[in-house]
């Protein structure tokens, strides 16, 4: 069971690390919030399931209940402080809830348990960058980058740092190596996109564009990108 909600979680907060995506927007009809209230009632008749507990904050996570999730996470810890899916997952919510010291002290303690862990790595790495650690960040994502060569997440993280420092080439660099490595992740390639423009490589953005476009994307959801070359 934790290893099943790791491995689910785990997926949703990669997007959100690398390309940026929304969870879904919490709602009386969402499927998810009968998950969680199923949840719920099956805690109260097994209170110390850590099973259930990880559960119930996986529907937290899922529907931005950041605190809630911090709640149920901060109670599994406080039983089980090596339990390393909680101990993941509150970094993040502790990061949502811009407690950022508490969520690198959580990745710092993964870290300490599973050292090299590729997750929590680039966790750490993105909340030093979004911290204004700007030296602690770089640091870390080309160790990753150097530890998992063939991963395009790695790649895909290090761009967008780069992009948001104005490190254009290198995002570039980096932008066109992840989508190499997986070319099923369009995001990486409208990332690629925006830095070419922004570069000033016409011909190069035009290319990708077309690209995508082969690949099924239709024209109209790409018009402010072509806007941008005009």
């Amino acid at each position: 069971m934790i290893i099943a909600i790791f491995a689910t979680m785990k997926k949703i907060l990669i997007i959100l690390f690398v390309v940026g995506a929304a969870m879904p927007a919490a709602s009386q009809r969402n499927p998810l919030r009968d998950s969680l209230s199923q949840a719920i009632r099956l805690m109260e008749e097994y209170p110390d399931s850590v099973d259930l507990r990880l559960k119930k904050a996986g529907w937290n996570m899922q529907l931005m209940e950041w605190q809630y999730a911090k709640d149920e996470y901060d109670v599994i810890l406080r039983r089980h402080p090596e339990n390393v899916t909680a101990l993941f997952f509150r970094a993040y919510a502790n990061e949502r809830l811009g407690r950022y010291n508490f969520a690198r002290l959580d990745y710092q303690n993964l870290l300490a348990l599973l050292p090299g862990d590729f997750h929590a790595s680039l966790g750490l790495s993105l909340l030093n960058q979004k911290d204004h650690h700007y030296t602690e960040a770089l640091d870390g994502i080309n160790r990753l980058v150097e530890a998992y060569p063939d991963s395009a997440v790695a790649y895909a993280a290090r761009g967008g740092m780069e992009k948001e420092r104005g490190s254009l080439e290198l995002a570039e660099d980096d932008y066109e190596q992840a989508w190499k490595l997986d070319r099923h992740t369009t995001d990486y390639l409208i990332n690629l996109i925006d830095v070419r423009i922004r570069m000033g490589k016409r011909e190069e953005a035009l290319d990708s564009l077309h690209e995508l476009e082969r690949m099924g994307f239709p024209r109209r959801s790409l018009d402010a990108f072509y806007r941008r070359l005009r």
